[in-house]
């Protein structure tokens, strides 16, 4: 790597030194070549195009689907003295036109544009009359017709390569399995780009899945390990994630709501709140979330089962950015199951599409459902197998790693289950058919005669909870469907002959709760960054410190210095600026623009200790 690279990033970033394939993508990209880069989330994708667009000549032009992400990415950059912008729908006429000139007259380092605004006429002719270093198209993955997050006007981008040939393109992206990893080189004409693939593993994330079983409860009991932690919880209604946020704000917690029915400005005054606030919970749809770029996200629970392993990944992908332990916890049952596989079915798109969405569903009912490792099954989706220290094995990091799943051979309740669904006529759902299990004198037992039936009351001796598993692993393992054309009953697929016929054995796992350990949260050598007690009031002074000069700016706290910088600060208790220089994230602008407050700080907590 040449040394202007090194220097950059030491002097305007304040890195000593980059990492992974950095180095090796920025000395690619600035020779003038093209790349398609897959990094996960947290690893330092943006340095990859910021860095060049820095060294080469013009403006570096930033393809970015959200406002919300090119807004906080543009002020981040800001702080540390790079003259960045963006163009969206947000600034008044004359604002816009002034951005306009300043990117005529090579005043820009970088510019944020929405895919929309770029393929207008005047926008592309302002680019013909304008220097350009390169053109960096992230969240790539949104040029996939069959991914999560389709933006039609990616696939028109390969106007990029066919007007200005001579300029690189790097298309960027955290979520993408192999099919969609092909799908964005040939949609973006980046067939003949290096390709450069990290390692998809986030490792200081914790993999936690649950069985849903009063999911509002088993949420409070998580957040309680979480208590001022700023977390998303996601749900799949509006109407729950309403009703989640209120029943967690009447405990105390800061929680807020997020879908795309509330007023634009309330969505807009929450999300703001998120950023810049500490501690607040945002519970939303996935409507909320690509390109959000807050860094201290403990943790990302799911109430219901999201649509595909890709979302989950993605969704998940939003916790602990800066590298520190955070969770992703999901709860799901076989409610979800059935709603997802009714939403499916009752869609209008095409057969094809509902074959890939069913396949989608099918690899994520399985991760759940899954006695591996987690970490193993997340990233096999991916195309990767997981290895640790060059040993292939088991994380450490998640729930079946720390806790293995008991199991015990279900074949008899599995033909308990499967004959009941057969002799009630293959229409009812989960609870009536627990209830004639076990024997329930329920009105609608007796008003279908199920009272009468064989299977009636053969099944007392596993309570409600565990048939509940059963039932749901026998749908996951493929011996029983959903009638999704109905009313999410459940009949017998060909597999289930077997079972019935006692040609096939039934393993299964125990419906047992899992406890949490005290101290879990340190785990697989990744614990928070220690810090002694005689340090915390420096680290809360300078978090005072932080969220002031925050406010003063109006921009996100995090912008201005990340809490492991802090950290850093409060440990090593630097006494001038050269020393205060030698902090991982302080740059030089940032060391000019705050050095002499922080040393402030650092003296009025000497003097008060």
């Amino acid at each position: 790597m040449d040394h202007p690279a090194r220097d950059t990033l030491q002097r305007i970033f304040g890195h000593a030194a980059f990492r992974g394939e950095q180095a090796a993508i920025v000395d690619h990209v600035v020779a003038g070549n093209d790349a398609l880069v897959l990094m996960p989330t947290g690893a330092g994708k943006s340095l990859c195009y910021q860095v060049p667009a820095l060294l080469r000549k013009g403006t570096g032009i930033v393809v970015s689907p959200l406002i919300a992400l090119m807004q906080d990415q543009v002020e981040a950059l800001r702080q540390l003295g790079v003259r960045a912008a963006y163009l969206n729908s947000t600034l008044d006429g004359q604002t816009g036109a002034q951005v306009e000139q300043a990117l005529l007259d090579g005043e820009l380092d970088l510019l944020y544009v929405a895919p929309e605004r770029l393929l207008t006429p005047r926008f592309l002719s302002l680019l013909e009359r304008s220097p350009i270093a390169l053109f960096a198209i992230d969240e790539a993955h949104c040029v996939s017709q069959w991914g999560h997050d389709f933006r039609r006007e990616y696939r028109e981008l390969t106007i990029l390569h066919e007007r200005w040939p001579q300029v690189p393109r790097i298309a960027l992206t955290a979520t993408a399995d192999p099919p969609t990893q092909r799908e964005i080189a040939e949609r973006l004409q980046l067939e003949e780009a290096r390709r450069f693939v990290s390692s998809f593993d986030r490792p200081n994330i914790r993999y936690t899945v649950v069985q849903k079983d009063n999911g509002a409860r088993q949420l409070r009991d998580f957040l309680a390990a979480h208590r001022d932690e700023a977390g998303i919880v996601y749900c799949l209604s509006r109407k729950k994630v309403e009703k989640t946020a209120e029943a967690l704000a009447e405990l105390g917690i800061t929680a807020l709501p997020y879908h795309a029915g509330l007023d634009a400005e309330v969505r807009a005054q929450n999300q703001r709140r998120f950023l810049r606030e500490d501690g607040v919970v945002m519970v939303a749809t996935i409507a909320f979330g690509m390109g959000i770029d807050k860094p201290d996200v403990r943790f990302v629970a799911h109430m219901d089962l999201p649509k595909s392993l890709e979302g989950y990944y993605q969704e998940t992908g939003r916790a602990g950015r800066d590298g520190e332990p955070a969770e992703a916890w999901l709860c799901h049952g076989l409610g979800d199951v059935v709603l997802l596989k009714q939403m499916i079915e009752n869609s209008e798109a095409g057969e094809e599409r509902k074959r890939l969405e069913r396949r989608k569903l099918d690899a994520l009912i399985g991760y759940c459902e899954s006695m591996r490792c987690r970490r193993q099954v997340l990233l096999a989706n991916f195309g990767e197998e997981y290895i640790a220290n060059g040993i292939r094995g088991a994380c450490g990091n998640c729930d079946n790693c720390q806790q293995p799943a008991e199991t015990w051979d279900a074949t008899v309740a599995a033909q308990k289950a499967l004959s009941c669904v057969y002799r009630s006529g293959q229409r009812f759902g989960v609870a009536h058919l627990i209830d004639i299990l076990r024997g329930s004198d329920s009105e609608k037992i007796r008003q279908f005669g199920h009272d009468t039936l064989s299977t009636y009351g053969v099944g007392s001796d596993l309570d409600a909870r565990a048939w509940r598993g059963v039932f749901r692993q026998l749908v996951a393992a493929g011996y029983l469907d959903v009638d999704t054309e109905g009313y999410g009953g459940l009949r017998l697929a060909d597999a289930s002959r077997a079972v019935l016929r006692g040609g096939q054995a039934v393993l299964l796992r125990k419906e047992l709760p899992r406890k949490r350990e005290r101290g879990e949260r340190e785990r697989n050598g990744r614990t928070p960054v220690a810090m002694a007690a005689a340090d915390e009031p420096l680290f809360e002074s300078l978090r005072s410190l932080r969220t002031q000069l925050a406010r003063e700016q109006n921009v996100p706290p995090y912008v201005i210095f990340h809490d492991r910088t802090l950290r850093d600060i409060a440990a090593r208790r630097p006494a001038t600026l050269d020393d205060l220089a030698q902090v991982g994230g302080i740059g030089g602008t940032k060391l000019e623009r705050y050095g002499e407050q922080v040393l402030t700080a650092i003296r009025t907590s000497a003097s008060v200790e």
